[in-house]
């Protein structure tokens, strides 16, 4: 259930917030310009590659590590393949993570290496696996960490992780990975090396517009706004006790819907599932109509229900971007939404870079995500 007056109190809200999310959240804008200067500091733009890479690999623990391989993959488009390492070992620590390279992999690869972390043994082995191998590697991670040291120098690039103004390292080093600061510290200085690699377009100009599309989204999002007039608190309680069908329509909005139920599930422990238009519509049709539909109830109606929790119903999201060749799924799929009863939010960002509407997209649903771990009664979700 969620406590709807917590939103409209931002003292309340901040004495809930004890992982420092609505800070992070908030922040965005700031952390991109930091990683910006971290990433030009460590000599970025002074690099000068001999062409595209065959192949961009992508290894890191966690939902900010998927979020950017998924990012990175969306932006890069037909220039290259994206392909994630995905971690294997019998517990999510870092110590029992492990990475593998495919036997492919070689010196016309990039291996890019994202983590809130930085002490998995695992990375390190695999940056040196990729050293041996001639493979260019690129890291993100906490200045003072195992990984850093091992990456730093001879071995590949290091970008030291970007952290908030008036934050400290021994702060920093408690935020928790899936939370809004952590995917920009980790993936603003990919975006400048892919710049410079050729594969997307990531100037400074459009970092920069970026950082205050951010900031002018945290404003109309913060904590302060009262919920009428905020997209994300709006999002947040039109979702309390739904089952969330993210939809998405254009290449941004795609990484964007699927980052949002991660984050909802790690979050705010709200299941979800995203899926891109048209495809959406056949694969999520059924749950429009079965036991989650707007009107589904049990056969016996009349039972005494008040001990019991709210079932889950459909709700759809609507996340949009500019669809590929003007061509659009939208009317369809509110179409079939509403024929059978089930409602419907909708989000578009502002008209701008690709970039700046991925991160228009991105900071709602991160604002929208936050607000229902905070005021969500009974959550399970640590605090």
């Amino acid at each position: 259930m969620l406590d709807e007056t917590l939103l409209d109190a931002p003292d309340a809200l901040a004495l809930a917030d004890r992982r420092g999310l609505l800070r992070g959240a908030a922040e965005a804008g700031a952390r991109v310009r930091t990683a910006t200067r971290h990433a030009a500091e460590a000599g970025v733009a002074e690099l000068t590659p001999e062409g595209r890479p065959r192949a961009v690999l992508v290894a890191g623990p966690g939902t900010a590590a998927a979020g950017v391989a998924d990012l990175v993959g969306a932006l890069a488009g037909a220039a290259a393949p994206v392909i994630r390492l995905r971690p294997t070992g019998v517990a999510p620590a870092a110590g029992a993570l492990r990475w593998a390279l495919p036997g492919w992999a070689g010196s016309v690869d990039l291996l890019l290496i994202p983590t809130t972390d930085g002490s998995e043994p695992g990375l390190a082995v695999l940056a040196e696996q990729a050293y041996r191998r001639g493979i260019t590697v690129v890291a993100v991670a906490p200045k003072a960490s195992p990984l850093a040291e091992a990456v730093n120098g001879s071995h590949g690039l290091l970008v030291p992780m970007a952290t908030a103004p008036n934050e400290g390292a021994e702060e920093y080093a408690g935020t928790l990975a899936a939370g809004p600061g952590a995917l920009w510290a980790l993936f603003t200085p990919l975006l400048v090396l892919l710049d410079r690699v050729g594969l997307l377009e990531a100037p400074p100009e459009i970092l920069e517009k970026v950082a205050d599309r951010l900031d002018r989204t945290a404003e109309r999002c913060g904590p302060a706004i009262a919920t009428y007039s905020n997209p994300a608190k709006t999002l947040a309680a039109e979702l309390a006790d739904s089952l969330p069908l993210i939809w998405t329509e254009g290449e941004a909005a795609g990484p964007a819907g699927r980052r949002f139920a991660a984050v909802l599930a790690e979050l705010a422990g709200l299941p979800a599932l995203a899926a891109e238009l048209p495809e959406a519509l056949p694969a999520h049709g059924v749950l429009l109509a079965g036991d989650y539909a707007a009107g589904a109830d049990p056969d016996d109606f009349f039972r005494d229900r008040v001990d019991e929790p709210q079932a889950l119903r459909a709700r759809v999201v609507l996340l949009r971007d500019r669809p590929a060749g003007g061509l659009t799924a939208a009317p369809a799929a509110r179409e079939l939404a509403l024929s059978h009863g089930t409602a419907i939010s909708e989000l578009e960002p502002e008209e701008g870079s690709e970039l700046e509407s991925l991160a228009e997209l991105l900071a709602v649903t991160d604002f929208a995500a936050v607000y229902l771990s905070l005021a969500s009664a009974g959550s399970t979700a640590p605090h």
